[in-house]
C-alpha cells in the first residue's frame, strides 16, 4: 500500500541561502535508504560565524505516517564553521563515487563551497545505528564529520593583492569530477584540479563580475559563464584566445542618448546576467535571467543572439532556477513572489535549420529568423509562506519499502529555501 508524504520541513537555526540534495546515497548506506533524503545549507548572516550542515531525515517513517508530526522531519548531522557566507554549495557529482581519487576515503564523500575561496570538504558516516538512532532529537555527533579538505584561492590576474578575490558560483564537472570551474567578481574564471589542489588555468572572462559558471554538460573542455556585463560566453580550454558572445542583454529602454562625444563611462549598463544553467538532456539550451527580472530567457546554442523562449509568470524578482535530471526534465524557478513554478519547455521547442557554421569556434551563427516563444503557463506551482531564495533538486529516488508494509513511490524531490525554513517538496 502507497500512503506518501509529500511535504518534508526543516528550520534552521539561522538563515539559509544556499543548498544541494545529495545526488547519491551514502557509500556503502544503501540498507539505509534515508540517506538519500540528505541537503547540505549554508547560513547567510552579515558576520565571520557562518556555518555549512548536512541534514538528513531523522527516520524514513516520516515519508509515510503522520505520527511524526511533532518531530521536525529532518535533523542536523553535522555541521562545520564557514567564516564569509558560502555563495554555493554543491554535493559531488554521482560520477565521483567511481573516480579513482589520489586521496579520499572510499566512503565518505565530497562537497565545496565557494565564498572568499573555494573549499573543498570531506564527509563521512562512521555510524552503521538502528532505523530509529535519533527520533525526536539531533544526532549528537553520531559519527557524521565533516573536515575541511582543501582551500583554494589563487593570485588573482587583475588584482595586486595576494589572495584571490571572493568567489560567486562554481560547476562541477560530472564527466570528470576533479575539475571545477569558479567564478569570481574580479571578471576572472578558474579551473582547478581538486584532487590535486592546483589551479589549471585562470581567464579573463568578462568586463564586470562574473555571477555564474556551468561546463557543457558532457564536456570537459567547455563553459559557459554570465556576469554584470549583461553577456553569456562559452569558452574552450582548448582555444583559450578568444570566447564566444552567445548573448547580450539589451540596452534598457528608455536612458536618454549619450552626449554627442560618448565616453566609455556614457555608455548605459546593460542589465546583468545572474545564473546560468544547461538543460541535461539536451545541451544546447540554457536558462537565464536578469538582475531584478521577472522573466526566463531560454537560449539556443544553435541560435545566439537573442532568446527563443521567454518564461513569463512570476511577479517578482527571479531568485533561482534549476532543471531536475529526469528524461524529460522540467525546470525550476523561485521568486521574491514567494512563487515555486516548475515549466516544461519540450512542447515549445523548435529544431533551427542548418545554420552557417562559425568554423573558428565550432558555434552555430546567429539566425534571426528564429522567432521568440512567450510561455506563460507552468506546469505546476507552489506558493510558500514568504520570498523563495533558492533551490535545489533531489535525483531520482527510488520507492522503499517500510517494516509496517507502507511504501513510498520512486520520483523526484525539490527543496527550496525561505528565510530559516526548508521545505521539501514531492513532484
Amino acid at each position: 500500500m502507497t500512503h506518501q508524504t509529500t511535504l518534508l520541513q526543516y528550520e534552521a537555526p539561522w538563515p539559509v541561502y544556499a543548498l544541494d540534495w545529495c545526488k547519491t546515497p551514502a557509500p556503502g548506506q544503501q540498507i539505509r535508504p534515508r540517506s538519500a533524503f540528505r541537503l547540505g545549507i549554508s547560513s547567510l548572516t552579515d558576520d565571520f560565524r557562518n556555518r555549512i550542515a548536512i541534514v538528513g531525515l531523522q527516520d524514513e517513517r516520516v515519508l509515510v505516517e503522520d505520527d511524526y508530526a511533532d518531530y521536525a522531519d529532518f535533523v542536523t548531522l553535522t555541521d562545520a564553521h564557514h567564516g564569509y557566507p558560502a555563495t554555493s554549495l554543491q554535493w559531488q557529482p554521482a560520477s565521483a563515487n567511481s573516480f579513482n581519487w589520489s586521496q579520499k576515503a572510499g566512503v565518505s564523500e565530497l562537497l565545496a563551497t565557494t565564498g572568499d575561496a573555494l573549499r573543498v570538504w570531506e564527509y563521512a558516516n562512521d555510524g552503521q545505528q538502528g532505523m530509529s538512532q535519533y527520533v525526536g532529537r539531533p544526532a549528537s555527533g553520531g559519527g557524521h564529520r565533516l573536515t575541511l579538505r582543501a582551500a583554494l584561492s589563487g593570485q588573482s590576474k587583475v588584482q595586486n593583492n595576494s589572495t584571490g578575490a571572493p568567489l560567486t558560483n562554481f560547476s562541477w564537472n560530472e564527466k570528470s569530477p576533479s575539475l571545477v570551474v569558479t567564478s569570481s567578481i574580479d571578471t576572472t574564471c578558474t579551473v582547478w584540479n581538486i584532487d590535486t589542489s592546483t589551479a589549471i588555468t585562470q581567464l579573463i572572462a568578462h568586463d564586470r563580475e562574473v555571477y555564474d559558471v556551468a561546463w557543457l554538460p558532457n564536456s570537459t573542455d567547455i563553459f559557459v559563464s554570465v556576469g554584470a556585463d549583461g553577456s553569456l560566453r562559452a569558452f574552450d580550454l582548448r582555444s583559450l584566445e578568444h570566447s564566444t558572445i552567445l548573448y547580450e542583454t539589451p540596452a534598457p529602454k528608455n536612458v536618454p542618448p549619450p552626449p554627442s562625444s560618448p565616453s566609455q563611462s556614457a555608455r548605459p549598463h546593460t542589465s546583468p546576467l545572474l545564473r546560468i544553467a544547461f538543460d541535461p538532456q539536451d545541451s544546447n539550451y540554457m536558462s537565464t535571467f536578469h538582475q531584478d527580472g521577472q522573466d526566463i530567457q531560454i537560449l539556443d546554442m544553435r541560435s545566439p543572439g537573442q532568446p527563443v523562449m521567454e518564461l513569463h509568470a512570476h511577479r517578482g524578482p527571479i531568485n533561482g532556477l534549476g532543471w531536475s535530471s529526469t528524461d524529460s526534465p522540467l525546470l525550476a524557478t523561485v521568486a521574491d513572489d514567494c512563487q515555486l513554478l516548475l515549466w516544461d519547455i519540450v512542447p515549445y521547442k523548435q529544431v533551427p535549420a542548418a545554420s552557417p557554421r562559425n568554423a573558428s569556434s565550432g558555434l552555430s551563427s546567429p539566425r534571426p529568423d528564429v522567432k521568440k516563444r512567450v510561455v506563460s503557463e507552468p506546469v505546476m506551482a507552489y506558493t510558500g509562506q514568504s520570498e523563495i531564495t533558492n533551490l535545489a533538486w533531489s535525483p531520482q529516488i527510488a520507492g522503499m519499502t517500510m517494516p509496517t508494509g507502507l511504501t513510498t513511490a520512486p520520483g523526484e524531490w525539490i527543496a527550496i529555501t525561505m528565510g530559516k525554513s526548508i521545505k521539501a517538496l514531492k513532484v
